[in-house]
């Protein structure tokens, strides 16, 4: 007979493979629980497929040409998002014309001109209904009311002397009470007839100020006909005049036909002005006759390959004067027309633009460039120079640049003469660290490119740097052991931001 014992035994645990069940304890195993149902499976989104003309229209939307001011950039990509949308959702994607339907700055532009219109209406006819309704109370007002109302006016007025408190009427006041209370001001009295006229008067005035500060951003509203009515059509103006010659002049208003020349007085006046380049040289009669040239060209909306062609020898012509102002007007509207494939000369004018960012160091607007440059057109000879010309400037390899200097196409060496002083001063720089006590002044008129040993020299002594020539056995040598701090604070002076009228 064995002896019960108080405690229930356990089976010792031998590992941690896995937790003892019900079956080591001799106990039947507990019956499973209710299986978990299984996740639902995630289904892919059906990739939405946008047409062509949707993603034109999304292109359209964020071109610089189509900019308009005081439209942020944040409100335009809200309402493109909810055109998109809308569309998406009504299953239109297909039916709509893209190519016709107003871009989202544009429906924004007419969206503020309705609200501010609506609510310059909903204040007319207030001040309508309120002068209205201030005539009918004054008719159906009795003779007999009007001096029951002046008698209780006058008997509830206290007179001057009432209005006047104790302590003002007491002979010993304090000084400083003066001071702060001002004894001198009139009492205040109820407006005479003539003051109400006189206000009403102002409010009058007033309100035609605001119409007249309103007329040139909404329609005319002398009359809600009129306010209702669309504005009409401004379409581009066809010109009548026959002159080949004629001064520019800033538009300050509508321009008349009588004094804008058709197309084909515009060709003619192109061949003369060519002509006249040619034998005169007369740059500001030239600058003059193009930009009137280009005016009569904007107001009538001409946009062609004879535009193009304007623009280009406008462009040229300034670049061979120097004249930046004029250079990037012609080159900015070169751009939007070189867009539009109207023919000219695309890669020429884009070399000319990576040397303009040389020029002013913009690192932003060279990277776009260079972003947009297609492999055809990096391989193209003008635009390959100018690559190179960036690539030796960056590299610091002087020698290469002065190579590419003197051997630049087309009219690229105009541009490169506004920059080629302050490489000099660099180079220079660098001559004096590399080649210690002095070195050969015709050694440095052939590594920098300079017609003469005079010019060198003459170069060096615009920079206070004549000290520091010496002429020894008949050979003129410059001192770099002395003479390179010099050099150094000038290259660095010379690479200020340069700050350029009419900058594209």
């Amino acid at each position: 007979m064995t002896a019960s014992t108080s405690y229930t035994p356990v089976l010792l645990r031998q590992g941690f493979d896995r937790p003892p069940t019900n079956s080591d304890y001799g106990s039947q195993r507990a019956p499973p629980s209710n299986p978990m149902p299984p996740a639902p499976v995630a289904t892919e989104r059906p990739k939405t497929v946008w047409p062509e003309s949707v993603r034109q229209y999304v292109q359209r939307s964020f071109a610089v040409e189509n900019t308009i001011d005081g439209i942020p950039k944040t409100e335009l990509e809200a309402k493109l998002k909810d055109v998109i949308s809308k569309a998406a959702e009504g299953q239109r994607l297909y039916s709509i014309e893209w190519e016709t339907l107003p871009l989202p700055q544009q429906m924004i532009r007419q969206e503020r001109l309705d609200a501010e219109a609506s609510s310059w209406t909903a204040t007319q006819n207030w001040g309508d209904r309120f002068s209205t309704l201030h005539v009918e109370e004054t008719n159906n007002i009795s003779p007999g009311s009007l001096s029951k109302k002046r008698k209780i006016l006058h008997q509830a007025t206290p007179s001057v002397t009432e209005k006047i408190p104790p302590w003002r009427t007491t002979p010993g006041r304090n000084i400083f009470e003066d001071r702060l209370s001002f004894p001198d001001k009139k009492p205040r009295t109820s407006p005479s007839n003539d003051e109400f006229s006189k206000s009403s008067d102002d409010a009058e005035s007033r309100y035609r100020r605001f119409e007249t500060s309103n007329r040139g951003s909404l329609a005319a509203r002398t009359t809600p006909a009129q306010a209702t009515d669309p504005p009409e059509p401004q379409g581009p103006v066809i010109g009548r005049c026959q002159t080949l010659e004629k001064r520019y002049f800033r538009l300050t208003s509508a321009p008349n036909a009588d004094d804008v020349r058709p197309l084909p007085v515009l060709r003619k006046t192109l061949d003369l002005l060519k002509k006249k380049w040619k034998s005169e040289n007369n740059y500001s009669y030239i600058c003059d006759q193009f930009k009137s040239l280009r005016q009569d060209l904007t107001v009538q909306h001409i946009k062609n390959d004879f535009t193009v062609n304007v623009y280009e020898i406008h462009a040229r012509i300034a670049l061979e004067k120097g004249d930046l102002g004029e250079y990037n007007q012609c080159q900015t509207q070169l751009r939007s027309l070189y867009k539009q494939n109207l023919g000219g000369h695309p890669i020429e004018f884009k070399a000319y633009r990576i040397l303009y960012f040389i020029h002013t160091c913009n690192r932003t607007d060279m990277n776009d460039v260079l972003a947009d440059l297609t492999p055809t057109e990096k391989q193209s000879l003008a635009v390959k120079h100018a690559l190179d010309t960036r690539s030796a400037l960056a590299l610091g390899n002087y020698h290469r640049f002065f190579q590419l200097y003197l051997n630049t196409p087309n009219m690229g060496a105009y541009l490169m003469d506004m920059f080629v002083a302050r490489e000099r001063l660099s180079a220079l720089a660098n001559i004096c660290k590399g080649y210690k006590n002095d070195v050969k002044l015709r050694f440095i008129a052939e590594e920098l490119a300079f017609n003469s040993d005079e010019e060198a020299a003459r170069f060096i002594c615009d920079r206070d740097g004549q000290a520091f020539l010496e002429n020894s056995d008949g050979i003129a040598r410059l001192l770099t052991a002395k003479v390179g701090p010099l050099f150094e604070t000038a290259a660095v002076a010379a690479r200020r931001k340069v700050d350029i009228k009419g900058q594209i």
